[in-house]
């Protein structure tokens, strides 16, 4: 994650808040700019893939790109006005991901992931804590 993603939306936030009030209206709008932005980054899309045919190619990659990224600064101020922890929030989202990734592969039958989830004190079938499974199949078993 960007080093400057949380200082320049913090600031962004405390801009935002001092023009608009923190009230659920401005709360509701911030939500909504994370759409709008999703929204073009969708027609960015469109246009770089030329799905409409009346339109033709009219967009690039890096168009696409610049919306996306567009989407990660709107939800990132939005989040901060559901915590004073928006980095933390975060983080915590992205491991939680990463563990159902892991979770998934495992279950795909993947033996990095088998030995990872090992590795890491956990049941290879369930996913519990190695010490908390009933499964006869973990490395203490």
């Amino acid at each position: 994650m960007s080093a400057v993603l949380w200082p320049v939306t913090a600031r962004i936030t405390a801009a935002l808040n001092a023009a608009n009030g923190t009230g659920q209206h401005e709360t509701a709008m911030r939500l909504i700019k994370v759409v709008e932005e999703a929204g073009e980054a969708s027609a960015a899309y469109i246009g770089a893939t030329g799905q409409n045919p009346r339109k033709g190619t009219t967009h690039t990659a890096a168009d696409v790109a610049d919306e996306l990224c567009d989407v990660i600064i709107a939800a990132a101020v939005a989040l901060h006005s559901f915590t004073t922890h928006p980095p933390a929030v975060l983080d915590a989202k992205l491991h939680a991901a990463a563990r159902r990734l892991e979770v998934a592969a495992s279950q795909d039958g993947t033996q990095a992931c088998r030995a990872a989830l090992i590795a890491a004190g956990r049941c290879p079938n369930c996913q519990w804590p190695a010490q908390d499974c009933n499964c006869a199949d973990h490395p203490d078993a």
